[in-house]
């Protein structure tokens, strides 16, 4: 059957005279920026997990690369944007299928090829569930891992996309024109950071706490992969954001202004409340927080002042510097921090578009709280929608999560095993270690030795 056969939304094949060849260009270059982003935070990750689970880290981010690849151009392209559906799209463009016809939500604004947009929003779709991975960090079985990237992908992040970035979508503020407002997220706020966020603490409960947390030492290993990867993310997220307008104009640039500014004042908060704290301001802390900055500008990006992002930024560094130690409150293991960033950012970010929303930066913008509201949907109107639609992403991603992990729970083991956890994921599950020092000092340092776990056992 024609995938044609099983939708009702009318489409119609993409008009050339509507390409613009500078969008079409601009797209493509923020796609490849996007995807950057993921072996980017691959190395972010890796450098904050011991020396023996570098490798497992790695893997997971560049497998959930290649799995959401698939599953992307088979069917969440389709279930996100296809049809006009409020709460799920159609099977139109399954297995990518008349990819020839303009995007309902873009309709005749669209200035792209279709494969183009599908191209960018893929990207999106990737780093989504890699950003779980944070909160997962050292215990979670590869092929546990493979399934539920699998089923994520489908089952959570599509339906997510297809309300906020759809114009149909039932948190999209497109539908204001039709009098069914709701909330504004110019890059993903709620589909990308709150839904991962929550996702990853959902995550954490299931599989449990790594042995030997908190007592124990689990340090990262590689404070310059670190910092190499949050430089790389740091790059990659203009595309991220500035991508998002769709086109080379004025609000890309804005986009872009406002995710460097926000991203800086972020690390600088952070390092401010370390430095009061601590004593030191240190590297990771640095990174961190430009982590963080860069999450709170992402619903922002298009809809705030340069002056709002700065504030936006402080806001971020200062709360996420404080959000993370949460787990220690709280007693769950979010082995890197994705709850105390991510989630909390991205909450951060989604209701500052509350305050901070101006339609001087974005014509399309309702006005926030502190640029004079106005309008049916502008000032506390908008402030409420924001939050609605962030607890709406909560809430779905969470329990969805958490069934998913379940469900997967009763037919393969997801938590690898105590010897396997304490050798090392590298060793234990891929054959492989990230260092081998004994071919440079005879010592064999790269292998994770039975004394070594033997240690890690009583410590735990």
């Amino acid at each position: 059957m024609s995938p044609a056969l099983l939708t009702a939304t009318s489409y119609t094949p993409f008009d050339a005279k509507n390409l613009s060849a500078g969008d079409t260009a601009w797209v493509l270059a923020a796609s490849c920026l996007v995807l950057l982003m993921t072996p980017a935070l691959a190395f972010f990750y890796g450098g904050m997990v011991r020396a023996k689970h570098a490798l497992a880290m790695l893997m997971q981010n560049f497998a959930a690369m290649a799995v959401v690849s698939v599953t992307w151009v088979v069917i969440g392209f389709t279930l996100a944007f296809g049809g006009t559906g409020r709460y799920l799209g159609d099977l139109h463009y399954l297995l990518m299928h008349n990819v020839t016809d303009v995007v309902p939500t873009l309709g005749s604004a669209q200035t792209t090829p279709t494969m183009v947009f599908v191209a960018f929003q893929l990207t999106f779709a990737i780093i989504t569930p890699a950003l779980i991975t944070g909160s997962t960090a050292d215990r979670w079985k590869f092929g546990a891992f493979l399934a539920f990237v699998a089923a994520w992908s489908i089952l959570i992040y599509a339906p997510v996309a297809h309300w906020v970035f759809n114009g149909d979508g039932f948190l999209n503020s497109s539908l204001q024109a039709s009098g069914k407002f709701f909330a504004e997220d110019f890059a993903g706020g709620t589909v990308v950071h709150i839904n991962a966020g929550a996702a990853g603490l959902a995550m954490a409960l299931v599989l449990g706490r790594r042995r030997g947390w908190p007592h124990q030492n689990m340090r990262g290993h590689n404070i310059p992969f670190v910092m190499l990867g949050a430089g790389l993310l740091w790059f990659g997220w203009f595309g991220f954001n500035a991508g998002s307008a769709l086109a080379a104009n004025n609000l890309a640039g804005y986009a872009w202004m406002n995710t460097n500014t926000a991203t800086a004042t972020a690390m600088l908060g952070w390092l401010a409340v370390e430095k009061l704290r601590f004593g030191k301001s240190t590297a990771l802390g640095a990174a961190s927080g430009a982590v963080a900055g860069l999450v709170a500008i992402t619903p922002c990006a298009g809809f705030v002042s340069v002056s709002g992002a700065l504030v936006i930024g402080l806001l971020a560094g200062v709360g996420c510097a404080f959000a993370i130690n949460l787990k220690n409150r709280l007693g769950y293991d979010d082995s890197l921090d994705v709850v105390g960033v991510h989630f909390v950012g991205g909450w951060i970010g989604t209701v500052s578009v509350g305050l901070f929303s101006t339609d001087v930066t974005n014509p399309l913008a309702n006005n926030g709280i502190l640029y004079g509201g106005g309008g049916k949907y502008g000032g506390w109107n908008l402030l409420l929608h924001q939050v609605e639609a962030a607890a709406l992403v909560t809430a779905f991603s969470f329990v969805g999560t958490y069934l998913i992990a379940r469900v997967i729970g009763l037919v393969m083991r997801t938590r690898v095993s105590e010897e396997d956890e304490l050798t090392g994921l590298d060793q234990s599950i891929h054959g492989e270690t990230a260092y081998d020092f004994g071919t440079l000092t005879g010592s064999g340092g790269g292998q994770y030795t039975p004394a070594a776990v033997n240690r890690e056992r009583v410590q735990a």
